[in-house]
């Protein structure tokens, strides 16, 4: 029966562990995209020039101001995704630990057998 119980938890912790490195993988993502748009952003503030911008594929003139509010709309966003993916990374993080330690105490429990 602990045996069965001790495969459920090393499932369950490598599910986890996968979880987590799939949102790790999102969180660069994210990062990324806040990094590109910050420097967007910077680019737009210093122009004079015309603007463009790319509207569902296809490359439109904005005006300065309209390109600025799109992409501080999606700092907004991306900035709250991930705040939203540090919370299920900090939750994982605790249920990994949880699962380990389980793992960790079942396995020294049937050495002692």
């Amino acid at each position: 029966m602990e045996e069965n119980n001790l495969e459920k938890l090393t499932l369950d912790y490598q599910k986890v562990e996968e979880q987590l490195q799939a949102l790790s993988m999102q969180r660069e993502q994210f990062t990324a995209q806040k990094d590109e748009l910050s420097h967007a952003k910077e680019q737009i503030e210093g122009s004079s020039g015309k603007i463009y911008s790319s509207v569902g594929g296809a490359i439109v003139e904005a005006t300065k101001e309209a390109a600025l509010e799109d992409i501080n709309e999606k700092s907004e966003l991306t900035d709250m995704r991930l705040t939203m993916l540090k919370k299920q990374i900090d939750e994982l993080k605790k249920r990994e630990q949880e699962l380990r330690e389980k793992v960790m105490s079942m396995v020294n429990g049937q050495k002692g057998k």
